[in-house]
């Protein structure tokens, strides 16, 4: 009798477990700490109150940020992919992101495998550039961090966590040397399978080969230098367009009377950023909310409720256009089959 497999099952329930209660945890923890001593009535007249137009405004704002994430993410499978569909980008980003918005990090493996399956590529190669393009957000984040930091260091010092974890630092340390090792220098990968994989089974050594091979083909674009200044325009576009939104909103709540402007969008966007790398909940639940009312009650003087009401106006706009976008490309494109079948990709690795 086989028990392997039924303890590979449990352990892998187990480890779901653990995950789906520590996001719980997290999503309580942070929507207790945004709420804590809120004035619900004050909260709902603050939203109400709000102005419609600036509300309104930012979601053709959102969608074209999307839209140029496909195409970013079109120059980085260009080197593996010519003539990938810039509509099947955006169909599978805004699919990805629906996703995330009920399974945190459930995206990053339906947005590859949807577009993969559409255009007919390797999956392995196509998340391979998912993982490339969170390696460029993070260093877009640190960059815009860095700039935020010369205009605002005081604030930037006193957001910056007293503990900060550094396993965390780490991992993605490690992510981004390992990486740069399988673009750069894939001989090592090889040599490691046959010194030891092959020696006890072929036909496993064989397959690793198969998947590392299109895994490396996804990080082509490292090699492609012609194209480093088109990515980079392209980086900084993207998060110009995920900071807009929030600045323009500044306008449906009158905090451009207070001298708010668009770097104390840029500051928000980077605090939140930084703590959704963090604590990554479904759609940013909580942790956006928490982030977002600390920010602007500590340094802009905002009350709870009205920086509460920001935030969740901010949140529910995007949140809802994502599920709604994603959810009418899942039905036009008949995508549901793909994401309930989603375990075929361990079949093709």
């Amino acid at each position: 009798m086989n028990t392997t497999g039924k303890i590979e099952t449990n352990s892998q329930k187990k480890s779901s477990l653990f995950k789906n209660l520590f996001t719980f945890i997290i999503i309580v923890v942070s929507i207790y700490f945004a709420f804590r001593g809120i004035d619900y009535y004050l909260l709902w007249h603050y939203i109400i109150s709000a102005n419609f137009v600036f509300i309104i405004l930012p979601i053709p704002v959102m969608i074209i940020s999307h839209w140029i994430r496909a195409i970013r993410w079109k120059t980085i499978l260009t080197p593996i992919h010519q003539g990938a569909s810039v509509r099947n980008l955006f169909a599978s980003v805004m699919i990805g992101y629906a996703i995330n918005n009920i399974l945190p990090r459930g995206g990053e493996i339906v947005r590859p495998y949807v577009f993969s399956q559409q255009e007919k590529i390797s999956f392995s190669s196509t998340f391979a550039t998912i993982i490339l393009e969170r390696i460029l957000d993070v260093i877009t984040l640190m960059m815009l961090l860095g700039l935020t930091f010369l205009i605002h260091e005081d604030k930037i010092v006193e957001l910056l966590p007293k503990n900060i974890d550094i396993a965390k630092i780490s991992y993605l340390g490690i992510l981004i040397i390992i990486s740069i090792i399988f673009a750069f220098y894939p001989p090592i990968t090889e040599w490691l399978i046959n010194k030891i994989i092959r020696p006890f089974s072929n036909n496993l050594a064989d397959k690793l080969s198969d998947i590392f091979f299109k895994f490396r083909k996804g990080f082509a674009i490292i090699k492609a230098p012609n194209l480093y200044a088109k990515i980079i325009i392209e980086s900084l576009i993207i998060w110009f367009f995920y900071a807009l939104p929030l600045f323009i909103m500044f306008y449906a709540f009158n905090f451009s009377s207070q001298g708010m402007n668009f770097w104390d969008a840029i500051l928000l966007l980077v605090a939140s950023g930084i703590s959704f790398t963090i604590a990554p909940t479904p759609g940013s639940i909580g942790v956006f909310h928490w982030i977002v009312k600390v920010i602007l009650m500590k340094f802009y003087g905002v009350s709870g409720e009205q920086a509460l009401a920001y935030a969740t106006v901010n949140h529910g706009i995007n949140y809802l256009l994502q599920i709604f976008v994603g959810g009418y490309f899942v039905i036009k494109d008949r995508s549901w089959n793909l994401i309930w079948n989603i375990n075929l990709i361990k079949k093709e690795k």
